[in-house]
């Protein structure tokens, strides 16, 4: 059985991207070329309340593709993968093609 998370608040569950170490001719990449640390945003929490009472919306959404911190967020393991859980705040933008 596969559980699923719904990620409560502000927070946004991710998946990191891991890059590949050779290219498609088998090269070696440097590790500095791979370090990029970014990740797939898999599920978003609804958002936060103002002093006001209103719903201030999380900043990304389900299948972004997010730079994340060196350092930070939850490690979260779910049947065989493994997730990280980050608040809307920590996430430091989001990458485009």
């Amino acid at each position: 059985m596969v559980k699923h998370l719904i990620p409560s608040l502000n927070r946004i569950l991710v998946e990191k991207i891991i890059p590949p170490s050779r290219t498609n001719a088998g090269i070696l990449l440097p590790e500095k070329t791979t370090k990029l640390n970014s990740g797939k945003v898999v599920a978003v929490g609804a958002g936060v309340h103002d002093r006001e009472g209103k719903l201030i919306p999380v900043g990304v959404k389900e299948e972004d593709t997010v730079l994340l911190p060196e350092y930070g967020g939850t490690e979260v393991k779910l049947g065989d993968k493994e997730y990280h859980l980050y608040r809307d705040d920590d996430i430091l933008g989001t990458l485009h093609d």
